[in-house]
C-alpha cells in the first residue's frame, strides 16, 4: 500500500500509470465488441466443453469466448515471436542480431516477428472460423464473409499489439504481458458469480478445502516462479598499470523455472494441431473430415488421455526451450573473457559441462511444476467432481510472474526518484 501511495504521489509515475489502466480499458471494450452473426449461447456451449480453446481464451484475454474483434488477442504475435526464436537456431544472422545487436538488433527482430504476426493471425483466424462453421457455432456466412471477418480479427490483433507496445513504453512492464494479465483478473468476477449461483450448502467443506488448496497454489507457483539456483563466480584479479581489477566475487542465477509459460503454449500448439488438420482436409473429402474430428473429439474427450498427453508434451517442451534459449558454451566463453571461473571448475569446456549437468537437473523440476500446473484444471475436477472448481494453474503462473514483474518496475522506478527506503 505503500508503494501505492508513493506511486500516486509522483507526477510522472502517476501519468504513467493512468495511461497503462486507460489503454487497458480500450483494450477490455474492443474484448467486448463481436464479430457478425455470432450466436453467443451456441458459443458458450462450445466452450465449456473444450478445455483447449479454454487455454487459448486466456492469451485472447477473454475476447475468444465471445469471437470478438480482438478475439485472438496477442497470441498470433506470441507465435510469432517464438517461431522467430526457433529461426535463430537455422539462420545464424538472426542469432546475432537478437543476441548480439543489443537494443536495436531487439528492436529489429521484434519488427519482424510483427511482420510474421499478420499472415499467421489470418491464418488462425480463417481455420477457427471454418472449425465454428462445421460444429454450427456460427452460421455459415459464405466465402466473402468468412474472408471479411478474417480481415477484422487479423487488424484487432495488430491494433493489441500496438496497445501493447504504447504500454511498454511506460516502463511499467511489458506490455503484451499486461494485456494478458488483464484479460484474466477480467473474468474473476464472472468466475465467483458462477461458484455463488452454484453453491450448496452440503458441499461446504468442498469449496473449503478448495480455497485453502488454491492459497497453497498460488504460494507455490510463486516460490517455483522466483526460485534460482545461485552458481558462485570468482573474478581473477589483474594488474592494468598501478591499478588492480578483478578479485570479487559475484553468482550466475539459474531460474528453476527457466521457460516461462512458453512451453505450455507449444504443447497446446501441438494438441490443436489435429484438430485443426482435421478442419482442413475438409477441402479434398468431407467424410475424411467428419470422421478425422470424431476420432480427435473422442480421444480428446477422455480425461486421462489428454492430461497425460498434455503433461508429456510440456515436460518435452521445457527442455526444448531451455536448451534454445541457455547455452552453457556461450555462458562458459563469456565468464573466460571476463576473467570470471567458477571454484574448482576449469574454465572453457569443462565449465560449459558442469552449466549444463546443474541446469538439466533444475530444469527437470521446473519441467514437472510446468506439466503440474497445466493439468492442474483437470487434477481439480477428477478430485472434486464439480465441473466449477477448477484452478487455472496457468493462468495463475501468468498473474503471478506479470504482478511480480510490475512490482519489481515500480520498485526500481521509485528507488531512481530516491524512495529506497520504502520497502
Amino acid at each position: 500500500m505503500t508503494r501505492i501511495l508513493q506511486l500516486f504521489k509522483i507526477k510522472d509515475l502517476r501519468a504513467r500509470v493512468l495511461w497503462v489502466l486507460f489503454l487497458l480499458v480500450i483494450f477490455r471494450a474492443l474484448a467486448a465488441i463481436p464479430i457478425p452473426d455470432v450466436d453467443i449461447l451456441q458459443l458458450q456451449n462450445f466452450f465449456s466443453g473444450n478445455q483447449l480453446f479454454g487455454f487459448l481464451n486466456i492469451f485472447s484475454g477473454g475476447g475468444l469466448s465471445n469471437l470478438s474483434i480482438v478475439m485472438l488477442g496477442v497470441g498470433p504475435f506470441i507465435t510469432a515471436i517464438i517461431i522467430m526464436q526457433l529461426m535463430t537456431m537455422v539462420f545464424p544472422r538472426l542469432k546475432e542480431m537478437y543476441y548480439e545487436e543489443g537494443a536495436s538488433g531487439r528492436a529489429k527482430f521484434n519488427r519482424y516477428s510483427k511482420y510474421l504476426t499478420i499472415p499467421l493471425s489470418f491464418l488462425q483466424a480463417y481455420t477457427f472460423l471454418n472449425l465454428l462453421i462445421s460444429q454450427q457455432v456460427i452460421p455459415a456466412v459464405g466465402t466473402l464473409g468468412l474472408l471479411r471477418d478474417a480481415l477484422i480479427i487479423t487488424a484487432g490483433t495488430m491494433v493489441l499489439v500496438w496497445i501493447g507496445d504504447l504500454i511498454s513504453e511506460q516502463n511499467v512492464g511489458n506490455g503484451v504481458s499486461i494485456i494478458i494479465f488483464a484479460g484474466i483478473v477480467s473474468g474473476v468476477p464472472t468466475i465467483l458469480q458462477r461458484l455463488a449461483a452454484s453453491f450448496d450448502p452440503t458441499t461446504l467443506t468442498t469449496y473449503i478445502a478448495f480455497a485453502i488448496v488454491a492459497l497453497f497454489v498460488i504460494a507455490g507457483v510463486v516460490y517455483i516462479n522466483e526460485g534460482e539456483r545461485k552458481v558462485p563466480i570468482t573474478y581473477a584479479k589483474r594488474v592494468r598499470g598501478i591499478k588492480m581489477y578483478g578479485g570479487a566475487s559475484s553468482y550466475l542465477p539459474l531460474k528453476v523455472n527457466q521457460a516461462g509459460v512458453i512451453p505450455i503454449i507449444f504443447a497446446i500448439a501441438v494438441l490443436l494441431f489435429p484438430q485443426f488438420f482435421a478442419q482442413i482436409s475438409s477441402i479434398f473429402s468431407q467424410s475424411l473430415s467428419a470422421r478425422l474430428t470424431d476420432i480427435v473429439g473422442t480421444i480428446f474427450a477422455n480425461q486421462y488421455i489428454y492430461a497425460a498427453l498434455y503433461f508429456l508434451l510440456v515436460v518435452i517442451f521445457t527442455y526444448f526451450y531451455t536448451a534454445l534459449t541457455f547455452d552453457p558454451k556461450e555462458i562458459a566463453k563469456n565468464l573466460q573473457r571476463s576473467g570470471g571461473f567458477i571454484l574448482g571448475i576449469r574454465p572453457g569446456e569443462s565449465t560449459a559441462q558442469y552449466l549444463s549437468k546443474i541446469i538439466n537437473r533444475i530444469t527437470l523440476w521446473g519441467a514437472i511444476f510446468l506439466g503440474l500446473i497445466a493439468i492442474l484444471p483437470n487434477i481439480t475436477r477428477l478430485v472434486t467432481g464439480v465441473q466449477i472448481l477448477t484452478i487455472g494453474g496457468t493462468a495463475l503462473l501468468i498473474v503471478v510472474a506479470v504482478a511480480l514483474e510490475i512490482l519489481r518496475k515500480i520498485n526500481s522506478q521509485l528507488v531512481m526518484r530516491e524512495y529506497e527506503g520504502f520497502e
